[in-house]
């Protein structure tokens, strides 16, 4: 199976291009640090900088887009917009003009999204179908599906990945907490209501394969696991596994002057989702519960949970 990846260097893209390659998969990684690519995603794979260097002769089986700028990082200037919807939207419509112009189009196009589509939607559980609350990042994930769901009218399956916070030991929301929360300075975030759907790396790379195998499945779906849990719930159980105290609170209104309004409703707000349509085509979740994600996950990095460096 000959598969082209965008972001296949990034945190979600690493260790699903790991994964495949490990699994026999021929991969072609679009990446703007070539150089990167071999070490970070296996000594036989291809990499290329533009859509450009494909010949259209080329024929792909599958194609995943997980390309596109942290979210959560410098302000969102009007600058910084631009480049996270350069990152993923144009970037998108990009690689649907290249399936277009391609002799063989590939089965199945899965591309990224994020639970944030959705909006601040408070204690509403949501499924795929569910409306959303408006905001930069719902506009920003809507153009961004748009853009992947332009390939179905040239007969091609796509697939639609509307990803939760991802546990992993390499990185992610994780990491940033850990110092602190060793420390005895974790602390809820705002009222500690809001709700975290989250999902742990193992399972997302199952997802991913799942719908590159099974030809019956399109469309929009939610990767997360089916046990969503409050910001209070995931401090007390992350504080507990790390054995560290975890009385602080971080109030909104600090969050609003450190990260900009729009910026810190990511964390302020939440989404409490769940994923209906995986689970009604049979998905079994390895991590349902997020203390066993989060035990597993911590006990992968050395110098945690009592693992030695």
């Amino acid at each position: 199976m000959r598969i082209l990846v965008t972001g296949g260097t990034g945190f979600l893209g690493n260790p699903l291009c790991q994964d495949l390659g490990g699994s026999g998969a021929r991969l072609v990684v679009l990446s703007r640090r070539p150089d990167r690519v071999r070490d970070r995603c296996g000594l036989g794979v291809t990499a290329i900088t533009s859509f450009s260097e494909l010949p259209s002769s080329l024929a792909f089986d599958a194609v995943i887009n997980l390309a596109g700028e942290p979210i959560v990082g410098p302000r969102w200037t009007e600058a910084r917009k631009k480049l996270l919807w350069d990152s993923r939207v144009e970037l998108t419509r990009s690689l649907v003009d290249y399936i277009d112009r391609a002799d063989v189009r590939p089965n199945v196009l899965i591309s990224g999204s994020t639970v944030g589509f959705y909006g601040d939607r408070g204690d509403c559980i949501l499924d795929e179908t569910s409306g959303y609350a408006d905001g930069f990042v719902h506009r920003l994930c809507a153009a961004w599906e748009a853009a992947a769901l332009r390939a179905a009218d040239f007969g091609v399956r796509v697939c639609i990945v509307r990803t939760g916070m991802v546990l992993a030991a390499t990185g992610g929301f994780l990491a940033p907490l850990l110092p602190l929360f060793r420390l005895g300075l974790g602390a809820r975030i705002g009222s500690g209501e809001q709700w975290m759907s989250w999902i742990h790396s193992r399972d997302y790379v199952a997802v991913i394969r799942r719908l590159i195998d099974a030809p019956d499945m399109s469309g929009v779906f939610n990767a997360t696991a089916p046990n969503p849990v409050t910001n209070r719930q995931f401090t007390e159980i992350l504080s507990r596994l790390l054995r560290r105290p975890a009385f602080l609170a971080v109030p909104a209104g600090v969050l609003r002057v450190l990260m900009g309004r729009e910026m810190s409703s990511l964390l302020l707000g939440g989404q409490r989702v769940l994923p209906a349509r995986l689970l009604a085509a049979g998905f079994r979740f390895r991590y349902p519960e997020l203390e066993m994600a989060l035990r597993d996950t911590l006990s992968q990095m050395p110098g945690i949970l009592g693992v030695p460096p």
